[in-house]
């Protein structure tokens, strides 16, 4: 299979060299222009007893890096999960885990955790030459005591947490995230809260022994979620009025945010996050990053479904916001999401990304913990999300078929161009078109190009008002040319999104890089609404050819009618989906 023509595909990023287990690839720009990058890694798996921090450099924009440096030798006692940042000084910062007690066990409710990777005493390192050594000393940082430390087995005397969550600089002062934990048991960490440490004098101060550290919000409780006891893995950015903006996993199918309007002090009532149309975002137990750049745009990092456990990072995908007035300051209002990589194997776990602007480029990394890479983004993408809620034109690009409604009577038929293959090319395709329905008693296909042997394409929509695609097409496997049959793959949209008598407008997209089917109806992405945990489905693997008849048949049992269809060659991102129904709605809602 053909891996070369699609960049979202996470084999053509550059590795950024690791042990065996490797974390939080993060990145900051130093004085000199180099890319240094921290990390976790261990000979052996997540949590193993050699677990330590190192970092590299990178002097070309991440394709190249330089040999592994120790922030901190091999444990045991373990150093876990390190973020960075550079001051004013041109000094850079590691913030770390450091088992500095080298337990070798703790209690938990299923008796004892002998994973002890995330407990112990909060720390940074620093750097004066860019990360090419680091000080001999670590120095603590000292976190004030929480309800959930004095509820933990040890009362406190003990600290469960780690770090993830990047450094911001807000006002003159640094705040760095924490994850405080309440126990260990069911899911590692059954019971977690994040925290701010916030140094005033971080940025300026030169004798780390004099460094000023507080713990944030005020009071006896970290940021929660709204139900539910795991609320972890806070990630801070900063807002262009000075208010900090926070979101961070659950195990409730939804990512949490709140905003900060007194620097971190005080928080809104923790909420489950929702895109510009007010629909809640759905992500699993995963990272979800924000990033501001400088053209004041952001950027979110997510899985958009409803898992509530840690996998289903694959593929990943993105938002796009841009900020909005309320009456208590700015807001992030958030696009609908596009796929940005994704991997073959669809139990790899991307996740742990950092974000690099450099120049005119957009960069992001990503571990799936045995390997870390930099992929750069797709600049095109990321203007499309920026600009998707004002994009308002019909896409061109890929266009090999418009029909007009005296084209779409019912039973008509139309030559039908050749598609390309979802395997061999990683190829895929679009129907876009609008349709008014007069009832969903029946079975209503719309669109069908299958041949005798019922290869091709069938669209349809069911008596509950769901529209269908199947996908029934011959096989690909590499090395073999012969007739490996037929598999069919048939994906739903959402339920309660059309009604009789209305003009709705409706996109199917194939795309066969990741091998997802997704839909867009009347502008809205389907996210499986409160029925399924998601809202897009994978189709087969190795389904390759899907052209069927010479000839599509067009409504030949709607009770309704079709306007407007285009066939597209290629998947139609979420953005232009979004545009054509925004460039036609008025005229249709016109035709009502």
């Amino acid at each position: 299979m053909n891996n070369s023509n699609d960049p979202r595909h996470i084999i053509h990023g550059h590795t950024i060299p690791c042990e065996e287990y490797c974390d939080q690839p993060f990145v900051v720009q130093t004085d000199d222009g180099a890319w240094l990058c921290i990390m976790t890694t261990a000979r052996g798996e997540e949590g193993a007893g050699s677990q330590h921090v190192v970092s590299t450099r990178s002097k070309d924009q991440g394709r190249t890096w330089s040999p592994l440096v120790d922030v901190e030798p091999s444990g045991p006692p373990e150093a876990s999960y390190a973020t960075t940042i550079k001051v004013l000084s041109g000094r850079v910062y590691a913030f770390y885990n450091h088992n500095t007690d080298n337990l070798r066990e703790v209690k938990s409710d299923n008796g004892v955790e002998r994973r002890v990777d995330t407990l112990g005493h909060f720390v940074f390192k620093y750097s004066d030459d860019g990360g090419l050594s680091w000080s001999s000393q670590r120095h603590e940082i000292p976190v004030r005591e929480f309800a959930i430390d004095r509820e933990n087995p040890y009362g406190g005397k003990v600290r469960f947490f780690w770090h993830v969550g990047k450094p911001v600089v807000h006002r003159g002062a640094a705040l760095v995230p924490l994850h405080k934990v309440g126990r260990f048991g069911e899911g590692f960490m059954p019971r977690s809260e994040g925290v701010f440490l916030r140094s005033d004098n971080l940025l300026t101060e030169r004798d780390p022994q004099k460094i000023r550290w507080e713990t944030l919000p005020d009071g006896d409780i970290g940021l929660r979620a709204p139900r539910g006891a795991v609320a972890d893995e806070q990630n801070l950015t900063v807002l262009s009025d000075g208010s900090l903006y926070c979101t961070y996993r659950t195990i409730d199918g939804h990512p949490c945010h709140a905003y900060s309007r007194d620097g971190g002090r005080s928080w809104t009532p923790p909420a489950y996050m929702t895109d510009g149309n007010g629909r809640l975002i759905k992500h699993p137990r995963a990272a979800n990053f924000v990033r501001r750049f400088s053209n004041g745009k952001y950027l979110y990092w997510f899985h958009f479904h409803g898992g509530q456990w840690y996998d289903g990072r694959n593929p990943v995908w993105l938002c796009g916001a841009e900020e909005a007035d309320s009456a208590q300051g700015k807001v992030l209002l958030w696009s609908q999401p596009e796929i940005a990589l994704y991997d073959d194997d669809i139990a790899v776990r991307m996740s742990y990304p950092d974000f690099i602007e450099d120049g005119a480029k957009y960069f992001v990394t990503e571990t799936q913990k045995t390997i870390a890479r930099v992929h750069q983004l797709d600049a095109s993408l990321l203007q499309g999300l920026w600009q998707q809620r004002t994009h308002n034109q019909v896409a061109r690009n890929g266009l090999v078929l418009e029909l007009g409604a005296t084209s779409l009577r019912s039973g008509a038929t139309v030559d039908m161009p050749p598609l390309p293959r979802l395997w061999r090319q990683r190829g895929g395709f679009a129907l876009d078109f609008w349709v008014r329905f007069d009832d969903f008693g029946t079975h209503q296909v719309l669109w069908d190009t299958r041949d005798q042997s019922e290869q091709g394409i069938l669209l349809w929509v069911s008596e509950r008002g769901t529209p269908a695609l199947s996908l029934c097409g011959k096989l690909g496997a590499a090395r073999i040319r012969t007739d490996l049959g037929l598999a069919e793959s048939v994906w739903h949209g959402d339920a309660g999104l059309l009604e009789p008598g209305q003009w709705h407008h409706i996109a199917v997209s194939v795309d066969g890089g990741p091998k997802i089917i997704t839909w867009v109806i009347d502008g809205i992405l389907c996210d499986g609404g409160t029925a399924r945990s998601h809202g897009w489905g994978r189709i087969h693997p190795q389904v390759d050819d899907v052209n069927g008849a010479k000839r599509a048949t067009v409504a030949h049992t709607l009770r309704g009618q079709i306007n407007r269809l285009r066939l597209y060659e290629r998947y139609l991102r979420t953005s232009e989906a979004i545009g054509n129904f925004r460039a036609e709605r008025k005229e249709m809602k016109e035709k009502a």
